[in-house]
């Protein structure tokens, strides 16, 4: 008997026909370089044209070959107790996947599967990397109904027919959140970047031998400057700041371009949903990827932002589960808002932001006094061991007495920076969760709750446990979690007040 979205329980089933074509194309972007390069390099020869275009031509159909052969061998069943996949030709490998392991199933479409109507199924294993497994290329209704249909085996519920056809019509759930054109340009602007220089040095390199002189010659690039760089010298000072001037706006304008590209193609049509299976997310423009996370395993949360946009009151959210985003450890869920606009979703998931009458309360000072100690003292005997050396060699004191200076001067700033971590980083528990802010010129909160937390360690190093301070680490499924050189005697009822949370549920108790 089959499933009503077409899922047949116990039978091999192969991904879309198309999907061999889908991937076919997809594999020849790694050949544009390659053949552009063989291109460019032959054009001096006669008939170099003709030498390269049948090798082209070869490897095209090679690629469609290959796609096909892996496409006519790969399988996957869908059983009671795990999900079965089947793949090669010579080399045959068969992988099995319980329900269990399966932490999240997600879609994810890029741009030329959605020119076809196909997506790739991702399995979410919470080991991440090369414990993932991918389904590509099935349809849409498909993918949405092997979603549906393994998330209800993994609960141990067989999908009906009507919740199964639900699923594979993509309903919609309540938005919780959604940006707009302007609100998604805004964000753009606070993701300054300059990642293009990066890509076009890395390009650079790789493809250096198609220049016509060495990129790295910097001798080479200053006799190139000299001849246009002459009529510059003769404008004078303010001439020549000026021109500086315009070279840092162009800079600072690249970046703003790169950050809002980046944006747009990462976080367009960007909406958050809550549907009867958790919290819906979709968004990306050449991308488009379709993430449900269940509620029940939302671990904890954080809240970020920026050095520059916390001055005008943008945030982000992010949910901790065992599930990986994009090889982040955790799923954005409001990547750009304010804190109003953040609370809805916050308490969706059974969480909410600290009270205004929260007790926060600081880190111990002599932890801080130690860590300061710690980071200044060694720059602080470079200071009087490189003047020192030199005396006993009878040379010269002047440069050895100005890197004293900049030594001087980094012990201070890290003097200065734990005393200002100190006055920032705070932590706070209600009845129900746990508080902490870390941070000064990007403040993070992460916000948990008591009775998820798995485990709670008090940790003291020989300095901590002579000083009287300790470290209390949460155990939080997917994240990390901690405070920080608090005193002994707190760090003890902080633990006890935990565990007092965890003994009061009954955890086989609960819902899968």
């Amino acid at each position: 008997m089959s499933d009503a979205a077409g899922i047949a329980p116990g039978e091999w089933r192969r991904t879309s026909p198309l999907g061999f074509v889908v991937g076919a194309i997809m594999n020849l972007r790694n050949m544009l370089l390659p053949a552009a390069a063989a291109l460019f390099g032959t054009q001096g020869w006669r008939g170099g044209f003709l030498y390269v275009v049948p090798f082209v031509v070869v490897a095209i159909g090679l690629t469609f070959l290959f796609s096909w052969i892996a496409w006519r061998h790969f399988r996957y069943r869908v059983g009671d107790s795990d999900i079965r996949v089947e793949r090669g030709l010579f080399n045959r490998t068969a992988r099995s996947v319980p329900y269990e392991r399966i932490q999240d199933v997600s879609l994810e479409q890029a741009l030329v599967p959605r020119l076809f109507g196909m997506v790739q199924v991702k399995f979410e294993t919470g080991a991440g990397g090369k414990d993932e497994l991918r389904i590509q290329y099935v349809t849409e209704a498909e993918g949405a109904a092997l979603r549906e249909t393994v998330r209800a085996r993994k609960s141990g519920a067989e999908p009906d027919a009507g919740e199964a056809l639900e699923t594979a019509a993509e309903a919609r759930g309540r938005t919780l959140f959604a940006m707009d054109a302007r609100r998604l340009a805004t964000f753009g602007l606070f993701e300054f970047s300059l990642i293009v220089f990066a890509v076009l040095g890395g390009a650079a390199q790789q493809f250096d031998f198609l220049l016509p002189f060495d990129l790295w010659d910097f001798d080479q690039w200053a006799r190139l400057l000299a001849g246009p760089g002459q009529w510059l010298e003769g404008l004078g000072f303010a001439a020549q700041a000026i021109g500086a001037a315009i070279a840092l706006a162009s800079l600072a304008l690249l970046g703003l371009l790169t950050g809002l590209t980046r944006t747009v193609l990462r976080d367009y049509g960007f909406r958050l949903e809550e549907t009867a299976k958790g919290l819906r997310r979709r968004r990306g423009l050449l991308t488009r990827t379709d993430v449900v996370m269940p509620l029940h395993r939302v671990q904890a949360l954080k809240v970020t932002t920026g050095i520059v946009r916390r001055r005008f009151g943008w945030h982000g959210l992010k949910v901790v589960s065992l599930a990986q985003d994009a090889k982040a450890g955790n799923h954005v869920v409001v990547p750009f808002a304010r804190m109003d606009e953040m609370a809805p979703v916050v308490g969706v998931t059974g969480c909410r932001l600290p009270p205004a009458n929260a007790n926060w309360r600081r880190p111990g000072s002599r932890h801080r006094c130690d860590s300061a100690m710690l980071s200044a003292v060694p720059f602080g005997l470079a200071a009087v061991a490189v003047p020192t050396i030199n005396v006993w060699f009878g040379r010269d004191l002047a440069a050895p007495l100005l890197i004293s200076g900049a030594l001087v001067a980094l012990a201070a700033f890290f003097a200065v920076r734990e005393h200002f971590l100190w006055r920032h980083d705070r932590h706070a528990l209600d009845d129900r969760h746990i508080y902490v802010r870390r941070g000064w010129l990007a403040p993070r909160l992460d916000i948990s709750s008591r009775v998820k937390l798995q485990s709670v360690e008090i940790a003291q190093g020989p300095l901590a446990r002579r000083r009287g301070y300790a470290d209390v680490k949460f155990g939080v499924a997917g994240g990390t979690l901690d405070i920080t050189g608090i005193p002994l005697d707190d760090a003890r009822a902080i633990r006890r007040a935990v565990l007092d949370s965890i003994a009061t549920v009954d955890f086989s108790r609960l819902p899968g």
